[in-house]
């Protein structure tokens, strides 16, 4: 890079800064007459960086020569706003980890998908090993049924038209007759358990959480090995469970607050 390449390439990026604030002043659109004057720019160096903006997607040209912001930058602010409202849960999701000694994990449901949003985890409360994504897991984790559950019967169908139920260890439900009808008549609503479903040594318990109208789960993992024998285990499963409602409203509350 020669000595003078640092300030030009800096003054360009001020100048598609500046470009695109101008554009997301006007909601419908505006020229490039227009976006160069409110910008205070040359209109040769406007149509310039107009064309370089809008090839990579962070403007969009309409088809009356306006210009508005495009998709990339709309997903660069939604990253942006998930991170925020993650950070504002964060806390609770921690102070859950430390009063029961297990990790614990947020997932939502977008696009069809159950996907991880954060994991919390520390040297006391070790994360699962995720050797298969939550993606394709649904119906081996608590956090996937508790998601599954809460589903109207046409979304639920159609999620499983498109997975296959895979055979994860010897406690996996690889029936999906067999899973909707565990889901329906679960003693444990509102929520899930995972007994060594998804993981052998690992059994899990999940309850809904909301952000916004987006459905999401809340769940813990903990160490088979902590609990002797299974009678044992669906207590103390019930008990996280119980200890689980109240975070998990303090979440939704968190997440649905707009910033």
């Amino acid at each position: 890079m020669g000595a003078q390449d640092g300030p030009t390439l800096i003054r360009s990026v001020q100048r598609a800064f500046r470009l695109m604030e101008a554009a997301g002043a006007h909601e419908g659109g505006a020229p490039a007459k227009q976006l160069a004057r409110e910008a205070g720019l040359p209109l040769a160096t406007t149509y310039h960086l107009l064309r370089t903006l809008t090839h990579d997607g962070y403007l969009r040209k309409l088809d009356d020569g306006a210009f508005v912001i495009g998709d990339k930058l709309r997903r660069l602010h939604t990253g942006s706003r998930g991170q925020g409202l993650l950070t504002r849960v964060r806390p609770t999701l921690a102070a859950l980890r430390d009063e029961l000694s297990a990790a614990t994990y947020l997932t939502f449901y977008e696009e069809g998908e159950i996907r991880v949003a954060d994991i919390v985890d520390g040297p006391r409360a070790p994360r699962v090993d995720l050797w298969v994504g939550f993606e394709d897991a649904g119906h081996a984790t608590a956090l996937g049924k508790s998601v599954l559950r809460e589903l109207d019967d046409d979304s639920r169908n159609e999620y499983l038209s498109r997975h296959t139920l895979a055979d994860l260890t010897p406690r996996t439900i690889t029936s999906p007759s067999e899973l909707l009808r565990r889901l329906d008549t679960s003693p444990n609503a509102p929520g899930a358990m995972d007994m060594e479903e998804y993981s052998l040594g690992t059994v899990c318990v999940a309850v809904p959480v909301y952000s916004g109208n987006t459905l999401g789960s809340l769940g813990v993992s903990l160490r088979a090995d902590r609990i002797s024998r299974i009678e044992d285990a669906r207590a103390r499963l019930e008990e996280v469970r119980a200890r689980l409602l109240p975070t998990a409203s303090r979440v939704t509350r968190g997440l649905s607050l707009t910033i």
